[in-house]
């Protein structure tokens, strides 16, 4: 009799604690449910903001996502993003800089890649210039290598033309460019939603993610005279060192533009990608980033 007793009671004792570890369990899993329900939306500075996963396009924060805005540099993503379209490109196939591409950087107060007249540089190496140190003159190199005409004018316009056929094969509504670069005459703009996209589209190249990870380079250069020269560059987007995961993207600034940023990280198996539009400051933008990407990976 007492051996049943004592059965009865290891085995209720064996009962009670599965159930009170069920209960633990279960409680912890409706606490983290209800936290993510409860997670505080974000307050940020900038005018527009939006992030995304990129496996799935699920959106994950957003804030006057489908206003139109000035895009500043951020451009340069579909300047890239053209070039790599190309077909049969050579990456390693040579443009001589020509005088023009300095001329407009002085005529326009442009961030620049330091690019010299007559030097003879890989479009690759372009591509790096482009977007590590934010240089018109590579954008300009870019398209008047890749537009089609008889002068260098007809292919800007050419160029610029297939920036926004790329933005309309990706449906991309309510973006639309008038320079290779961000500096435009009214007419350049797009929406944190849709500058989104294309920087998730411009990432399944493996080009491009190379070159927008990418925190400083130094690239050897073809001189006029046939010797060669080093190119430095440093990328303008701070946070690949200060953000654990940064992948990329592209910064961009301007008087209309204020400053923006397209950003992606990767933590784990997920991947967010996201931009904001008309930050206040360069450190409010990267705040604000900071802000709804730390959301986002929450969520």
């Amino acid at each position: 009799m007492k051996i049943g007793i004592k059965g009865i009671s290891r085995a209720t004792a064996t009962a009670t604690v599965a159930l009170t570890a069920g209960a633990v369990i279960a409680g912890s899993a409706f606490a983290s449910t209800a936290q993510a329900a409860t997670l505080p939306n974000p307050k940020i500075t900038a005018a527009g903001g939006y992030v995304m996963n990129n496996g799935t396009a699920k959106s994950l924060f957003a804030k006057t996502a489908d206003t139109r805005r000035s895009t500043g540099s951020t451009t340069k993503i579909m300047t890239a993003k053209v070039v790599l379209s190309q077909k049969n490109l050579n990456l390693d196939s040579k443009v001589t800089i020509q005088k023009a591409y300095s001329d407009y950087i002085v005529s326009k107060g442009a961030s620049s890649a330091r690019l010299i007249v007559g030097d003879k540089v890989t479009v690759r190496q372009l591509l790096y210039g482009l977007m590590l140190p934010s240089g018109c003159d590579a954008a300009y190199a870019l398209a008047d290598k890749f537009g089609s005409g008889s002068t260098r004018a007809a292919r800007v316009k050419s160029f610029i033309g297939k920036m926004n056929a790329q933005a309309k094969s990706l449906g991309l509504k309510n973006t639309h460019f008038d320079s290779f670069d961000g500096i435009g005459n009214g007419s350049n703009y797009s929406t944190p939603r849709d500058l989104t996209k294309l920087a998730s589209s411009a990432m399944k190249s493996s080009t491009f993610r190379s070159v927008v990870k990418t925190k400083s380079t130094k690239q050897k250069v073809t001189t006029k005279s046939g010797g060669y020269r080093y190119m430095s560059w440093s990328n303008t987007n701070n946070m690949l060192s200060s953000y654990s995961g940064a992948i990329g993207i592209k910064t961009g600034s301007g008087p209309s533009a204020k400053y923006c940023l397209v950003f992606a990280a990767t933590r784990g198996s997920k991947t967010v990608i996201g931009t904001v539009l008309a930050s206040t400051s360069a450190a409010n933008r990267t705040a604000d980033m900071k802000k709804i990407m730390d959301y986002s990976f929450k969520k």
